[in-house]
């Protein structure tokens, strides 16, 4: 087998350049984003040698779509980033596009050397007409990648064929292929001894929300709380579709054999969203976490109705934060729980509480925060009181905020961007966005992430995530409580600075 080692040492310098310092306007301060240039989807999520590997669909040659490569991260905790010089770059007008990554411990690939696991990136191939999916392989823990002599390794020579989601299923004893079809709203599920040789073994779809292409899937088995039981959860991107406009990402739960996903009877009608916020999509988990350790997740923040228009600068793009899953069954069905990852905690500074019954006393309180208010983690628990409409706004200033409120009218939580700061740049870009939630025993609770640009709310007990992109003003960095016809009742709030990972 002839072996190809690609150089990228030119990639490498344009990738890493000097002269950059994590503090432009509106750059993350706790959510990975490339030092330069465009990013979007994750890929290739695996964890190997107690590192998290992190892959990026990215441009390094600009901050918009094109040229797409594999761009490369790793970190201890999934919190903390350092950028690599690119993975797998576009070679011979192929693009790589999205894919995973994964350990192959029993060198079932023939790729590994000297008797230790190797990296194997399952990609898909993309030029004009045509997408494949591809290997490539890294015996020096990702660093430098080898393209396989014999890709594709699949091809049903479809223009549409992308987004291979891989690992191994001790059960059929193989490594297993999920990968879209995407004009179809379909998935299909592929078996392999070896990652080379692929055998079509049964489908899923079209199902739930069909309309946009069906993308970036991910299948993985998750915890039911309370309980030892685990149930397979198949995700699957739309775009567009989504319920709150453009791009977004739909789930499934049910049972898997290696062939066949058979869901299970839903309580209640219609798709189950995963973020019901504009700036969540093609989330994945982690290949390789340690037996014992739950489905971590994460997606890019962003949606493509307004992608290339974002206004930041030298980079365009960011992922959201890392997410621990696991899966509740209620009344209308098997719930997807999403929760910030522990690891998080790490990032803890100055802390500050409040208890009591007065909103006046919770806003001075909350004026004490606003010095770290663009890098702060907020957990609050809200009694609605007599009010009607009540909640949070936050990056508050010069008549500008983000609104985290709930309706007890339609029994909603929203985040609504439309007066956040920077919106004209899309008329797509200013939001309202809701999701159904009953309130718990009568009261609001919410974990709020708040960095340079963005807004991540985790309410009730993670049954539902609001992600949303924000361009806030210069200094707009004050929090308060709000209520809207009616008074609220007792309020604890806890507020903490949150330090760069940078």
């Amino acid at each position: 087998m002839k072996r190809v080692h690609f150089t990228i040492a030119a990639l490498a310098g344009v990738a890493l350049c000097a002269g950059l310092d994590y503090r432009e306007p509106y750059r993350p301060q706790f959510h990975f984003s490339p030092r330069r240039n465009w990013t979007n989807d994750p890929n290739g999520l695996v964890y190997d040698g107690g590192r998290f590997h992190l892959f990026f669909q990215f441009n390094p040659f600009g901050d918009e779509w094109g040229h797409m490569s594999w761009g490369h991260a790793v970190s201890g905790d999934a919190v903390h980033w350092r950028e690599l010089p690119v993975a797998i770059p576009e070679a011979g007008g192929i693009m790589i596009f999205t894919g995973s990554a994964v350990v192959d411990r029993r060198n079932t690939s023939g790729f590994c050397l000297a008797g230790r696991p190797c990296l194997v990136a399952v990609y898909t191939g993309h030029s004009e007409k045509l997408q494949t999916q591809n290997l490539a392989y890294s015996n020096d823990d990702g660093r430098t990648w080898t393209k396989y002599s014999a890709n594709p390794v699949l091809n049903l020579h479809r223009a549409d064929f992308r987004d291979p989601n891989v690992f191994w299923l001790d059960s059929a004893g193989a490594w297993i292929m999920v990968v879209a079809l995407p004009p179809q709203h379909r998935v299909l599920f592929y078996q392999s001894p070896d990652l080379k040789h692929w055998k079509e073994a049964g489908g899923f779809g079209p199902a739930g929300a069909t309309g946009g292409v069906w993308e970036c899937p991910d299948l993985f088995e998750a915890p039911m709380e309370g309980t030892g039981e685990r149930k397979w959860v198949l995700k699957v991107g739309l775009n567009p579709g989504h319920i709150s406009g453009g791009s977004g990402e739909q789930y499934f739960v049910g049972s898997f054999d290696g062939a066949r996903f058979t869901p299970e009877p839903e309580g209640a009608p219609g798709p189950r969203w995963t973020d019901y916020g504009r700036d969540c999509y093609c989330a994945l988990t982690w290949n390789g976490l340690p037996a014992g350790t739950g489905p971590l997740m994460l997606g890019w923040m962003d949606n493509w109705q307004y992608a290339d228009k974002t206004p930041t600068s030298p980079w365009r793009g960011q992922m959201t934060l890392p997410r621990a899953v696991s899966l509740r069954r209620t009344a209308q069905g098997i719930d997807l729980l999403q929760k910030p990852a522990p690891a998080l905690e790490r990032l803890r500074g100055e802390h500050m509480s409040y208890s009591g019954t007065s909103v006046e006393g919770a806003n001075r309180f909350l004026d004490r925060v606003r010095p770290f208010g663009d890098s702060l983690e907020l957990t609050a628990t809200l009694e609605p009181g007599s009010a009607r409409e009540f909640g949070l706004r936050v990056l508050k200033g010069d008549g500008a905020a983000t609104v985290i409120g709930y309706d007890r009218a339609t029994s909603t939580l929203f985040l609504d961007r439309t007066r956040s700061g920077e919106v004209g740049f899309s008329p797509a870009f200013p939001s309202r966005s809701a999701a159904p939630l009953a309130l718990r025993s009568g009261s609001l609770p919410l974990h709020v992430f708040v960095d340079k640009s963005s807004v991540e709310v985790f309410a009730g007990d993670g049954e539902v995530t609001l992600t949303d992109l924000v361009y806030p003003l210069p200094n707009a960095t004050s929090v308060e409580v709000y209520g809207n016809s009616g008074t609220i009742g007792r309020l604890r709030i806890e507020a903490w600075r949150l330090h760069s990972i940078w």
